[in-house]
């Protein structure tokens, strides 16, 4: 096998990216959503309620595209925003509604996860796991 090159790896990570962004919005369209608005959502599931300076860093986002989204996910009804300890921080919340609908929605995401991850061993999914791990803290590193 030929080595391959920096470039050919991150070209083919950032195409895969893609495809899997591409891939979840199929797989949340039946929940009106999309994978950056699945990305919040999973977000304060995880962690509870959340500022939204925390939640574009959270997800290396521009904090401009977090703000458009957390928008129209308000509208929608799927988080509160609430006044911070100052004027200018909001705290994020997921509402009743998204709290209800989350178990479902895990279903079709676990499904999608389940299917793009059939063909590696456990072994090769906690060594890919690593090995992500260890790009995202190069890329740290290196800002």
């Amino acid at each position: 096998m030929k080595n391959v090159e920096n470039r050919d790896i991150m070209h083919a990570l950032n195409q895969l990216s893609r495809y899997t962004v591409k891939e979840l919005n199929v797989q949340l369209k039946d929940h009106d959503l999309y994978a950056s608005q699945w990305a919040i959502i999973y977000c304060l599931d995880t962690f509870g309620a959340m500022t939204q300076t925390e939640i574009w860093k959270y997800l290396n986002t521009e904090a401009p595209t977090v703000t458009r989204t957390l928008v129209r996910m308000e509208k929608s009804g799927w988080i509160s925003r609430k006044q911070g300890q100052d004027k200018r921080e909001r705290i994020i919340e997921l509402t009743q509604m998204a709290i209800e609908r989350i178990p479902t929605i895990k279903k079709s995401v676990e499904s999608f996860d389940e299917k793009l991850l059939s063909a590696f061993s456990q072994q090769e999914k906690n060594q890919l796991y690593t090995l992500l791990a260890k790009l995202k803290s190069s890329g740290e590193t290196s800002e």
